[in-house]
């Protein structure tokens, strides 16, 4: 299983960094070398990075919290559309809404706003309106479904955020940091690894690279699934929204994520060591 993992990471482009002008000093531990003036990415570094986020991820939703993946750039939209979809979590693929994740009260009132305009749609197809205000109607929408449609099922704030690129969804980090969710993020040689809780190394600009560890992170999504027993208990990660409820949550979420990160390390101690590109 871990020789096919790694013939189906070197197969999809995963140690093709960016040009080695075009690098991040903070990449250093994870590039291998340099070949043509571009930087190869250690694929070791890009296996334990994995490893880590799949077991960190299994764990974190056996505890009955969800997962949001975060990638607006075109190689990544179909990819999650597709695979996340298929273990029922939650993507934002065309803009990251300021306020997404700080401000979910509002987010939730734009998702209202969208079922009532699907249900007056479906009952008469704005019929009863102007062609000029069925026009507006419309377009409102076709945004908010656009914009919304991946997180729509998302009554709560997500255990972990997935990221592809953190240089183009630094808002999203933001936000996550803030409220002191965990964040798994696929990073480029031109990206900051401090960025992340757990960093996996590997080429995000490749649709093919990008399938191969969005397929990995969901079949372990699939695992934690099939590892929930019994009704969900109340977390503190989960607490109510407001002041007080948002600083048990970012106590519980980061107490969780440094539990599974060290639990995580411990058993994959003995994990392969892929040959050099």
């Amino acid at each position: 299983m871990a020789s096919t993992l790694v013939q189906d990471l070197i197969e999809a482009g995963i140690h093709f960094g960016q040009r080695a002008s075009n690098w991040n000093p903070k990449m250093a531990p994870y590039i291998w070398g340099k070949r043509n003036g571009i930087h190869i990415i250690d694929i070791r570094e890009t296996v334990k990075g994995l490893l880590l986020a799949k077991k960190f991820l299994t764990r974190v939703v056996a505890e009955g919290k969800d997962v949001c993946f975060v990638g607006t750039k075109r190689q990544a939209r179909n990819v999650l559309e597709q695979r996340v979809a298929d273990v029922k979590m939650h993507y934002v693929i065309e803009r990251w809404l300021g306020g997404t994740l700080t401000n979910f009260r509002t987010i939730r009132l734009r998702l209202k706003r969208l079922e009532e305009l699907e249900t007056i749609e479906q009952k008469d197809n704005f019929a009863t309106y102007s062609k000029k205000m069925e026009s507006q109607l419309r377009r409102e929408l076709r945004k908010i479904k656009r914009n919304l449609e991946g997180i729509r099922g998302m009554d709560k704030r997500p255990g972990c955020l997935v990221i592809i690129d953190v240089k183009r969804e630094l808002n999203a980090l933001k936000e996550a940091r803030r409220l002191g969710i965990p964040t798994v993020c696929l990073i480029d040689t031109d990206g900051d690894p401090d960025l992340a809780d757990i960093a996996i190394p590997g080429n995000d600009d490749s649709m093919q690279s990008i399938d191969v560890i969005i397929r990995e992170l969901c079949l372990a999504i699939a695992d934690g699934k099939n590892a929930r027993g019994g009704p969900r208990e109340t977390t503190e990660a989960n607490a109510p929204a407001g002041e007080d409820g948002e600083n048990r949550a970012r106590r519980g979420s980061r107490a969780a994520f440094r539990a599974a990160t060290a639990a995580a390390t411990t058993e994959g101690s003995d994990a392969p060591v892929a040959a050099k590109p």
